[in-house]
């Protein structure tokens, strides 16, 4: 099995899911500890109208996906901010718009012979030099603003009160962490699909939100089972010839079942 590293193509899924790894340890950190998983949702479904829009347009179709899933994550940002009832119908409706906008550009698109299945289920394997340029960039992004407001980040997630009390700005931090999560899940998307972008999010930081006391080491050992359910589900897909982006989450899923069982059924000595 070892002889497939020597393809372009499996190095570049190796290095992409690195990347969506680390991005995963530290933004899927934060979605599971402030509870926003039902909110990086409907930014995942809703970006498949940019998808759309960019092909009917005739641009890139992630560049599309980034614009609207950022203007998701400020419309989202806004409701969920300041409204904090039925915020699950209002982000219900932004996902249905999205997915009902992208459906009806690519039906309206002349003679479009992209596949839309790599942006529903993912395409790791067909990741180009181009896309982890893009994909490096966000990571950026991320670990910068992880590391400058890490002390605001963690007062934010555990009591914004308090924060707001020790004079953080709360609001502006809010509206930029969903401003990532919009591009994280693009990014991710590539990887893994939008259907299943939520899992690699949410699974990993899961279990380890069980097995660590803080959250800065939350993050690393989430970023460590991302990247370790990454290469499994990799080299699942090529022993069995299956879907990379399917077999990841599978091997993610599994793992949750089983942390899931040993926490719940073996009792402490």
């Amino acid at each position: 099995m070892i002889e497939i590293l020597q393809f372009e193509f499996m190095q570049n899924a190796l290095i992409a899911s690195l990347i969506v790894s680390l991005i995963c340890g530290a933004i899927g950190t934060l979605i599971v500890i402030n509870r926003m998983v039902f909110i990086a949702g409907g930014i995942a479904h809703g970006s498949y109208g940019g998808i759309g829009l960019a092909l009917y347009f005739g641009i890139s179709p992630l560049l599309g996906a980034s614009l609207f899933a950022l203007l998701l994550s400020f419309i989202i940002a806004l409701i969920t901010h300041q409204n904090s009832t039925r915020i699950d119908s209002l982000i219900g409706v932004l996902w249905a718009f999205g997915m009902a906008l992208g459906i009806i550009m690519a039906d309206l698109t002349p003679g479009y012979n992209v596949d839309l299945m790599s942006y529903l289920f993912g395409a790791i394997l067909s990741v180009s030099a181009e896309d982890l340029y893009g994909m490096s960039s966000v990571l950026g992004l991320v670990l910068l603003f992880v590391i400058f407001f890490y002390k605001q980040l963690l007062a934010m997630s555990f009591d914004a009160q308090f924060a707001k009390l020790r004079g953080v700005n709360v609001t502006l931090l809010y509206f930029v962490l969903v401003a990532l999560i919009a591009l994280s899940v693009v990014i991710i998307i590539r990887a893994v699909g939008l259907i299943l972008v939520i899992a690699l999010l949410s699974i990993p930081p899961y279990i380890a939100e069980k097995l660590t006391n803080s959250m800065g080491s939350m993050m690393v050992l989430s970023a460590i089972l991302s990247a370790l359910f990454c290469g499994i589900g990799l080299g699942f897909s090529y022993l069995f010839n299956v879907s990379s982006g399917a077999s990841i989450i599978l091997v993610a899923t599994l793992a949750f079942f089983v942390q899931f069982c040993l926490t719940k059924w073996i009792k402490p000595q």
